[in-house]
């Protein structure tokens, strides 16, 4: 493996949405749209294939294929982290592979889902990715979702080996996100995946974010970082309250990723409707999905336009 270069994976990442047709189908020409928005807003790269991304509802050839149109409209502009975990670990190790040849700059995993697997058993699994390319590899923690948690002493042995060089967090303690920073060392990332609290991640320790709800608002979080570089503490919160403001009514639908593809077929990019289980918006939500978009334009707006003080 070659030295990787850190400074090109700390910034804003949005957790891709994926797209489909109007069958329900993997559309490559959608992919490529909505990457092209992702590129022109400013954002430092893309995870692909993750929790927003619909990955553990798709197969294996459908991942690829959303991998592959992103690398071919953006891949030479952005870093790329290609999420492959996966139930089984032949199927992720498939995926680390097409990532490797597809030019992703890094791969990332969850822990194997579904079953109650010992720390062991993980990092098998883990360990497996990582044995079969040369690229670095990010562990993905969210607890919440894939019912194991990472211990210290299971990130510190992770995190030793070269290849592993760092960690996107979504639990949502940020003393946790600051105990694996000080466990990993100084070059170590640590990547803040709640969303409503990106600020307090970065103050803590995280060296950038990766969210989901920064596919309807990237410039926001954009903004955020800006203020956060400058020192200007007092106006990143602001910013982060509106965010905030935003994810509250979000969350208040079926589902988030019905909402947020509501919102940006609104802005003529039609990424499809979420695949089952995961549900789209209601007729009787459609009036009030306008008036959400219209806020985080309003919003995007005053970002661009208005410094507060």
């Amino acid at each position: 493996m070659n030295i990787v270069n850190r400074e090109k994976f700390k910034g804003i990442f949005v957790a891709m949405y994926s797209c489909y047709d109007q069958n329900g189908e993997v559309s490559y020409e959608r992919v490529k749209k909505l990457a092209r928005y992702y590129a022109d807003s400013g954002v430092k790269g893309l995870y692909v294939g993750g929790s927003s991304g619909e990955g553990m509802l798709q197969t294996n050839e459908e991942r690829k294929l959303v991998l592959d149109a992103v690398m071919e409209e953006v891949g030479k502009e952005l870093t790329i982290i290609a999420h492959v975990g996966s139930p089984s670990t032949k199927h992720s190790v498939e995926l680390a592979k097409h990532a490797e040849l597809a030019g992703a700059d890094a791969i990332s995993a969850v822990p194997a889902i579904y079953y109650r697997l010992s720390p062991a058993s993980v990092k098998q699994h883990w360990q497996s990715m990582i044995d079969s390319t040369d690229l670095p590899f990010i562990i993905y923690h969210i607890p919440q979702t894939t019912g194991f948690h990472l211990s210290p002493e299971l990130l510190k042995e992770m995190a030793a080996q070269e290849k592993v060089i760092g960690v996107k967090i979504s639990s949502e303690s940020t003393y946790e996100l600051q105990q694996f920073k000080a466990i990993g060392g100084e070059d170590f990332l640590v990547f803040n995946g709640p969303d409503e609290q990106y600020i307090a991640g970065r103050m803590i320790g995280a060296d950038g974010g990766i969210g989901g709800t920064y596919g309807v608002m990237p410039e926001l979080f954009l903004k955020i970082e800006q203020c956060f570089q400058e020192g200007n503490i007092e106006e990143a919160r602001h910013w982060q309250y509106k965010v905030n403001d935003i994810i509250s009514e979000l969350l208040s639908y079926p589902s988030l990723y019905g909402a947020c593809k509501a919102i940006l077929k609104l802005r003529q990019i039609d990424c499809g409707e979420p695949r089952l289980p995961l549900l789209p918006i209601r007729k009787s939500d459609e009036a009030s999905i306008e008036r959400l978009n219209q806020k985080i334009l309003d919003y995007i707006s005053e970002a661009k336009s208005v410094r507060v003080r």
